[in-house]
């Protein structure tokens, strides 16, 4: 599940660089400085701060590029240079500190404001009403940029702290001092003027779409297959499409009728990817369904449905709507495509689908495909990419799981005493295992599980997963690992960087890697031994079998993306149709050959394609990640070195791992270790 807020947070930076008002002019047509103005001041600044040349040429025209009408004449821009600039190094410095300490309190509070209105929706307790969901989708931070660049802080930013692009981030970030990197991020936060109407728009697409995938429930009790039986839980509602798959996952270790409910549950799945689901089924337990025959019953009589009607793929669109509506303001990451990987994951789209479409046409896929069938002991079905025999966890009974989990967790506050003992089992020392938990809160979830960060030391990040009335079960408890893993980043990464503006790490590919560090070892955190000596390699088959599986996922997302700026006023079913399609052509390219059964839909099952834009790619890269960091930890204390590494900050992606590690971002490591892995194993 994703760390929630650095969906939001990345659009809620992105509204920190926003201002306006309601002129719907381009932002390069809004400047009214004149490039011999630009040059003047420039000239002028130089002359009287020759040191600083380097930065008065990168930060003027910056600023200027900025300024509006508005904001006064050119007589008026150039005297606000003279004014402003900085030329002093401890000058420099404490402003860069007085600029972090209010940016703190801003974001900080804007996003304890967004999680306590947000609670109705996210936390379980009374049914939401309409104004819950006004409140929820409200946005703190849409009109705080207005006030920053009306009241000129934002370009005494901007003046002093100049942008660096990626590529040049990569190229002189080695060189960088931690004060250098500080500074280069405080020339990311105001580089575009958004109109707050379009942040606020951005908001209440997330926030709706949030709300439908977290009600997106399928009581599993009511399922029926063509013997009129029930093979679930009367009780079993799992979510789409997290708990439709990590159900699927627990039943490789049933061998009763394990394989008749994965099928069932892949039928399930391509029902809702296809919109051929029967709406009435959704979220109520009034019905029974067959799905094989797409038949509904009520009270043991056949009645007639409707399906669902494109909702799932209206609140896809009505997302790329929003995010369509900013590109004029954010000439930097003119589309949502440039700012989910250029600005936020700091690696390019073509970077990114090289490196996923290498690595699942890899020689190793089809060796690993063999493993697994023959440790099954048939072919593999399309369900099959979720496959999960390398764990530990494949032989264990999720009833007994269950059992365990419910009898150590019967409440969230069970789990919250329970967070300190984990940590130290993960190595941490007592006192600092107290000290990082006691910013940590636990809530039960109504959807499948999130982690929400603080933004300020005097807040606590969030916990989320589900806790039933009888307890929390094993999908539940192995979310919350995963979800604490993100919370110790969170954590970390706030109190013991060494300046705000540095807090984080460089994309959410490094938070979701944390998070998997902590999910893999979830049975040992319960007490299960694992003595077998073919652990290590099980453990690598694991992760290049999740990655090989996200990222077809993945590709669906980023092509489909793309379809959308080429056809901008396709309507919702012309959008499902192209999801279908696209999950379609990466099915029958990468995965048929393995999986069997051509034109599969099921990569378009993820429910962060729904609610989350261009969220997806963060999980395989995130695993590519996890591998480097688990071959880094080998042998050594695991917790020591995360407080090595990670308070780091947010240095560029390869950047950090360089820190971390000594060598690059790469699959290579994954690859070699995969092939050897199966040499073993066979």
């Amino acid at each position: 599940m994703k760390k929630l807020t650095t969906v939001l947070l990345s659009s809620l930076l992105l509204f920190l660089v926003g201002c306006g008002g309601k002129n719907t002019k381009t932002q390069e047509s809004m400047s009214n400085i004149s490039q011999p103005a630009i040059d003047k001041i420039v000239k002028e600044l130089s002359e009287m701060y020759p040191e600083q040349s380097n930065r008065i040429q990168r930060s003027i025209p910056q600023a200027a590029a900025l300024w509006q009408t508005a904001d006064g004449t050119e007589d008026d821009f150039a005297a606000f240079c003279r004014e402003q600039f900085v030329a002093g190094e401890q000058e420099l410095a404490d402003l860069a500190n007085t600029l972090q300490r209010n940016l703190e309190i801003l974001w900080g509070n804007y996003n304890k404001m967004s999680v306590d209105m947000k609670l109705p929706l996210h936390v379980v307790g009374p049914d939401i009403t309409p104004l819950d969901e006004i409140f929820g989708s409200f946005d703190p931070y849409a009109h705080l940029t207005d006030d920053l660049f009306a009241n000129k802080v934002a370009f005494i930013t901007i003046v002093n702290f100049p942008f660096y692009s990626l590529e040049e981030k990569n190229q002189m970030g080695a060189e960088w001092s931690r004060q250098q990197w500080a500074y280069a991020r405080l020339g990311d936060v105001f580089t575009a003027r958004i109109p707050a109407e379009y942040n606020q728009n951005i908001s209440n697409a997330v926030t709706a779409a949030d709300s439908y995938i977290s009600a997106y429930n399928i009581i599993m009790g009511n399922l029926l297959n063509d013997n009129n039986q029930t093979l679930f839980p009367a009780d079993m509602k799992l979510i789409s499409h997290w708990g439709l798959r990590d159900e699927l996952k627990s039943n490789y270790a049933n061998k009763e009728n394990g394989l008749e409910k994965q099928r069932m549950i892949y039928t399930v799945m391509k029902h809702i990817v296809n919109q051929t689901i029967p709406e009435c089924v959704i979220n109520n337990e009034q019905y029974q369904w067959n799905p094989a025959q797409n038949k509904v019953y009520k009270d043991g009589e056949e009645v007639s449905y409707t399906t669902e009607p494109m909702t799932r793929y209206q609140y896809f669109l009505a997302n790329f709507k929003a995010e369509q509506a900013i590109d004029k303001y954010t000439p930097t990451y003119p589309t949502c495509i440039e700012r989910a990987f250029n600005e936020s994951m700091e690696l390019s789209f073509e970077e990114i689908e090289s490196m996923f479409t290498e690595f699942i046409a890899s020689e190793q896929v089809k060796e690993v495909a063999t493993l697994i069938s023959q440790r099954l002991g048939r072919d593999l079905e399309p369900f099959d990419i979720w496959y999960d025999g390398f764990k530990s966890r494949g032989t264990v009974s999720e009833d007994e799981l269950s059992a365990k989990t419910r009898a150590l967790y019967p409440n969230r506050d069970a789990v919250s005493k329970d967070l300190p003992r984990i940590l130290v089992k993960l190595g941490f020392d007592k006192a600092k295992a107290d000290d990082i938990c006691r910013y940590i809160t636990v809530d039960p979830s109504r959807g499948a599980g999130h982690a929400w960060e603080a933004a300020m030391k005097t807040d606590n990040a969030r916990l989320r997963t589900r806790i039933a009335e009888n307890g929390m079960d094993y999908k539940g408890y192995n979310i919350a690992v995963h979800e604490f893993g993100h919370n110790v980043e969170q954590t970390v990464t706030l109190h013991d960087v060494d300046n705000y503006i540095m807090k984080g790490v460089p994309s959410t590919a490094f938070t979701e890697a944390l998070a998997f560090v902590f999910q893999k070892r979830d049975l040992e955190l319960l007490g299960y031994s694992n003595s077998d000596p073919d652990k290590e390699y099980l453990k690598t088959l694991d992760i290049f079998w999740g990655c090989y599986e996200i990222m077809g996922v993945s590709l669906v997302d980023m092509y489909v993306w793309k379809w959308l700026y080429e056809n901008p006023n396709a309507t919702a079913e012309q959008l499902k149709d192209q999801v279908v399609a696209t999950a379609k052509e990466v099915w029958n390219k990468y995965y048929a050959p393995i999986l069997g059964e051509t034109d599969s839909p099921i990569l378009g099952i993820y429910s962060h394609m729904i609610d989350a834009p261009l969220y997806l790619p963060n999980y395989p890269f995130g695993h590519i990640v996890e591998f480097q960091l688990e071959q880094l930890f080998a042998g050594k204390n695991m917790a020591q070195e995360i407080m090595r590494i990670y308070p780091a900050g947010r240095l560029t992606p390869q950047q950090w791992m360089i820190n971390a590690t000594g060598e690059k971002v790469s699959t290579k490591p994954l690859l070699i270790a995969t092939k050897e892995a199966v040499a073993k194993i066979k």
